[in-house]
């Protein structure tokens, strides 16, 4: 039997299971079933605890529901987070985690004894086209202008270890991220495709978003999102930098941009269950 543990920041629910509890490595099929909210046990992906790399403590594999890798992920991390202490696998409340998209800090917030807050240090964000990647723009790929479907959209690309598409806007429409949201993500600009958001600033420190998840699609709540659009906020001029926080439908999240553009993401996480992979769920991975 394959034991697992599920949890969620702000509505961003994932699956965290061990690599070495599985007999084989996970397949796309195998992906997706687990993922799906009907046929699964459902969630916006899987973190994998792997060996880590770079000198970290732990290693995490993030899998997103279509299969494929995501570099790095802020809830993804803080769930990946409270896993490894409340089950006993971190002998202190601060630790590094090696990603896809490189190594992080995260330090568990203990209060009456019981841990519901993490923050974790995202790492330097880019605006380097070629470092997003997007093509098109010789430089720094802020305000481009993108056409999708008849659209004419301003975006600034950018990544925090993973890449963002950032596109400010007065007016949020949920309908319109649904519809727009796949279209720019597999634009021919974007070659490793690109997570994407709708963002209207509200004040000098805040902002609210809607999110188009690269390999998962509409998403409550986003932690690389959130410090995506943040970065963005302070580099098209409309924030300032450090603390800006992000709301988006699953709740707020608290993004820090320092002068060098290093990012704190800071916020809410929970363990929803425990469980094991039943005997049926097992045969129809194996098929």
């Amino acid at each position: 039997m394959i034991p697992f543990v599920k949890g969620h920041g702000l509505g961003n629910d994932y699956i965290v299971i061990d690599a070495a509890d599985l007999p084989a490595a996970l397949t796309t099929p195998q992906i997706t079933r687990i993922c799906d909210r009907n046929w699964g046990v459902g969630s916006d992906g899987i973190l994998l605890r792997v060996e880590p790399t770079d000198g970290a403590d732990f290693g995490v594999r993030i899998l997103n529901p279509d299969g494929s890798e995501a570099e790095k992920s802020g809830n993804g991390l803080r769930i990946f987070a409270k896993y490894l202490h409340d089950h006993g696998h971190a002998r202190a409340d601060t630790f590094t985690v090696s990603t896809a998209g490189g190594r992080v800090e995260c330090r568990c917030h203990v209060e009456a004894g019981r841990m519901r807050l993490v923050t974790v240090e995202m790492g330097r964000c880019t605006f380097r086209a070629a470092e997003v990647p997007m093509r098109g723009p010789a430089a720094d790929a802020v305000a481009v202008p993108l056409t999708v479907e008849g659209s004419a959209l301003v975006v600034t690309a950018v990544s925090v270890g993973n890449p963002h598409c950032v596109i400010f806007t007065d007016r949020l429409d949920e309908a319109l991220v649904r519809r727009l949201g796949p279209l720019v993500e597999h634009h021919p600009a974007f070659p490793n495709r690109i997570n994407v958001q709708w963002a209207r600033v509200t004040s000098r420190a805040a902002a609210e978003i809607l999110i188009w998840e690269r390999g998962a699609g509409f998403t409550l709540a986003s932690g690389s999102s959130s410090s995506a659009v943040a970065c963005a906020a302070v580099r098209n001029g409309l924030c300032d930098h450090g603390l800006v926080r992000v709301s988006m439908p699953g709740g707020v999240l608290s993004v820090e941009v320092r002068p060098d553009w290093s990012i704190r993401l800071q916020g809410p996480v929970e363990e929803v269950y425990s469980g094991t992979f039943s005997v049926d769920l097992m045969d129809a991975l194996k098929g």
